[in-house]
């Protein structure tokens, strides 16, 4: 196929697609699904090898945000009947922490539900930073807060965060429908703002909330701009008890389209495939790791993800490696950037591998509500017919942090 010669070649030379060329893929068929993974994994590897990176994430504080996101189960109003608690502790964040870290994760995402943090907030994850990165030595640390007013991204940096997540979520045509409690420039000036103080961006979207490929290709276009280091790919869990509960809109198929529109518009930051893999591409998501170099390890921030054992497993079956704490995510020459990983100055993440939280939950910080879950159902469940809504894949979280459960790593 002459579209999928153009953006391989495109792909291996950093050369940004137009965007007809970005909906052309969306357009795909499926019979030509599998053409568009193994173009889309030329590049990958080209940049990024047979590696998969690890993330974990800790949900510091969750629900009862005063932000309207539609997409989110911790927003106001939601009915979703999900955990609930104030702040942890340090030494109950970085015991969460660790959890992740020996199931091979080398970031861990701190995330807290809100419009922003307070100045007595960053202080609060000041000390989790400390005492995660006391405990746990070499780790990476990202923080997801929502939107940072002047000065936090610079506190953040110098209590010891290497990356900071706030995604853009949809398109800025669109995204006065998702939410009305901040906007879509809100958004951007935070990941601007973690940018100028040094920090690695990370910043991504959410497939699946009614948008049409323009929307896609718009937003993704628009983080090819911002020139983040890692871009989280969510996939909507439609939660009861939100807005968007009824929007199931994804296939197989479909998601991986997207992922590999994202890695040719991206070809050299770190793809992630987050909240939601596990509910929309099921037991395709090994054919999505030719496609995103990294995943979150375990459960999401309000729903319970894979076991933490099978998705190892499925990496290893797949033909790909866990990416270890020694080796540099992105390739080097963003590594060795004059910014330390792209054209932003400053952002000090050439020797910590990038990541950032990015499952898009929460109002303030941009993680995911329904982040995805596996193995939940009954082991007699019956099979869904083609399109149908498997909302027997989506399941609280009721372990892990803010519960005296193990978690699951």
């Amino acid at each position: 196929m002459d579209l999928l010669n153009t953006l391989v070649d495109k792909g291996l030379r950093r050369e940004l697609p137009t965007r007809e060329e970005a909906l052309a893929v969306l357009a795909t068929s499926d019979d030509d699904v599998l053409d568009v993974v193994a173009a889309a994994g030329r590049v990958r590897r080209q940049w990024f090898g047979r590696r998969v990176k690890l993330n974990y994430l800790v949900n510091l504080k969750s629900g009862l945000c005063p932000e309207d996101c539609s997409y989110c189960s911790q927003r106001l109003g939601s009915t979703a009947g999900i955990l609930k608690y104030t702040w942890l502790k340090p030494e109950e964040a970085s015991q969460a922490a660790a959890a992740g870290l020996a199931g091979g994760a080398k970031r861990v995402c701190l995330v807290a539900s809100g419009r922003g943090p307070t100045d007595r907030d960053v202080d609060r994850v000041a000390g989790t930073i400390k005492a995660i990165k006391d405990q746990n030595e070499g780790v990476e640390v990202c923080a997801c807060l929502g939107l940072l007013s002047d000065g936090q991204a610079e506190r953040l940096r110098e209590a010891g965060a290497d990356a900071y997540n706030h995604n853009l979520n949809t398109s800025e045509g669109t995204y006065g429908e998702i939410t009305t409690t901040h906007t879509y420039a809100d958004r951007v000036d935070t990941v601007q703002k973690a940018h100028a103080a040094g920090l690695s961006a990370c910043s991504g979207l959410i497939a699946g909330m009614g948008e049409s490929d323009e929307d896609l290709v718009d937003v993704v276009f628009s983080l090819r701009e911002l020139d983040p280091d890692s871009v989280p790919v969510n996939f909507l869990i439609p939660v009861e008890g939100t807005p968007l509960a009824k929007e199931w809109n994804l296939t197989p198929q479909r998601c991986l389209r997207i992922l590999a529109m994202v890695r040719f518009v991206c070809p050299d930051v770190e793809v992630r495939i987050a909240g939601g893999r596990e509910v929309h591409l099921r037991t395709m998501q090994p054919l999505a790791l030719h496609l995103a170099n990294s995943i979150f390890l375990g459960d999401y921030l309000t729903t319970e993800g894979q076991a933490g054992k099978a998705d190892l497993e499925m990496i290893a079956d797949a033909g790909f490696e866990v990416e270890g704490a020694e080796q540099v995510t992105l390739p080097e020459h963003r590594a060795t950037a004059a910014g330390g990983c792209g054209s932003h100055e400053g952002a000090g993440c050439g020797s910590h591998e990038s990541s950032g939280c990015g499952s898009h939950e929460d109002a303030g910080c941009g993680s995911h509500a329904g982040g995805g879950v596996c193995g939940s159902a009954p082991a007699s469940a019956p099979a869904a017919a083609v399109g149908e809504a498997r909302t027997d894949l989506v399941s609280v979280r009721r372990r892990g942090a803010g519960t005296d459960l193990a978690p699951n790593a």
